[in-house]
């Protein structure tokens, strides 16, 4: 009985290989082939489809291009030269890559800041000039015109506040002639009453000054009212004047 089994499994052994063998062994294919024919109109077709376009064109560097590489060029060279012939690695490549935007970024905020410094000195020296304008025409009054013919015209066109200033240039007009003070084109208000030795004139001085620059200065619109009281204060300083000189 175990021959029998022995010889059963044998052919088993065999058996199995050779329905294996037969199993994978190909299909004959008869199929008759065709082979399909392609026209330049087929391929037309294709040629002016945008999709089957895989050509590559090669952008034309521009001139700022050019001066890009060559000042990422130079950075290179630099930091070769500074850190070694070695390629740079972890945080120091980044650095590296991000620092020629850094420094063109600092380029771009120099050249901003100096053109609004630039526009702030031109407005400065529009300034400048405007007041230059104003005080060649104050030592043109102080020296040239009749200041009282000035006062009167400007009260009847009911421009009290040019009537202010004309009086405060008749003060500064009435202590030179008087040699009290000594007026020139540069000089302050603060300068005439620091020049001023008499004592007795300083207080009223002072007080017609910051009318004077309160009125005139300070652009506010003056009534005949307040231009009478302050009127009286020039008109009473002048008499001081006269009076101590």
């Amino acid at each position: 009985m175990s021959r029998l089994l022995f010889l059963f499994l044998i052919f088993c052994a065999f058996l199995v290989p050779v329905q294996a063998q037969q199993d994978s062994l190909v299909r004959y294919d008869d199929t008759r082939l065709t082979v399909k024919e392609i026209t330049k109109d087929d391929l037309s077709s294709y040629q002016g489809d945008p999709d089957f376009n895989y050509e590559e064109k090669v952008k034309e560097a521009s001139w700022l291009d050019d001066v890009w590489a060559w000042f990422q060029n130079i950075l290179k060279r630099i930091f070769e030269w500074v850190f070694g012939i070695d390629a740079a690695v972890g945080p120091l490549a980044f650095f590296l890559k991000l620092l020629p935007y850094l420094l063109l970024s600092f380029l771009i905020f120099l050249l901003i800041r100096f053109f609004v410094n630039a526009n702030l000195r031109n407005q400065n020296n529009s300034a400048t000039n405007a007041n230059s304008v104003g005080l060649s025409e104050e030592e043109n009054i102080i020296k040239n015109e009749n200041i009282d013919d000035l006062i009167a015209n400007a009260v009847a066109n009911k421009e009290y506040r040019l009537a202010i200033r004309y009086s405060y240039l008749m003060i500064l007009k009435l202590l030179t002639d008087k040699n009290m003070i000594q007026w020139e084109l540069q000089k302050t208000n603060s300068d005439y009453l620091n020049e001023l030795t008499q004592n007795q004139l300083k207080t009223p001085f002072k007080a017609s000054t910051r009318l004077y620059e309160y009125i005139w200065y300070g652009d506010f619109t003056i009534d005949e009212p307040k231009y009478q009281k302050a009127a009286l204060a020039f008109a009473t300083l002048k008499k001081s004047i006269n009076e101590n000189s």
